[in-house]
């Protein structure tokens, strides 16, 4: 049986694209830092992991296309800020 993705669709492949798909992750409660491996995500309540197996193969599919587009320091760059603001970090206008 096939199970619909709970991952956002990236609109585009720039950084701004990025930047929205990286609040949009937050926004689903699914946000994780780009260099980290989704399959070994767990979330902290029961154990479990975060992704299927199916979700894990669309993200690294969605990073490499991004970091092949904008280049691995600016998807780093474009997840920063979300990132922060999630760990309830102010950063300066």
């Amino acid at each position: 049986m096939h199970t619909q993705s709970r991952i956002p669709r990236l609109h585009d492949t720039t950084f701004d694209g990025a930047l929205l798909w990286f609040s949009e992750m937050q926004c689903a409660n699914l946000l994780f830092h780009p260099e980290d491996d989704p399959a070994e995500i767990i979330r902290i309540s029961n154990g479990e992991r975060l992704f299927t197996d199916e979700e894990v193969d669309e993200l690294r599919l969605l990073l490499n296309g991004l970091e092949e587009s904008i280049g691995h320091e600016k998807v780093i760059e474009a997840a920063y800020p979300i990132v922060m603001r999630a760990f309830g970090n102010q950063l300066d206008a």
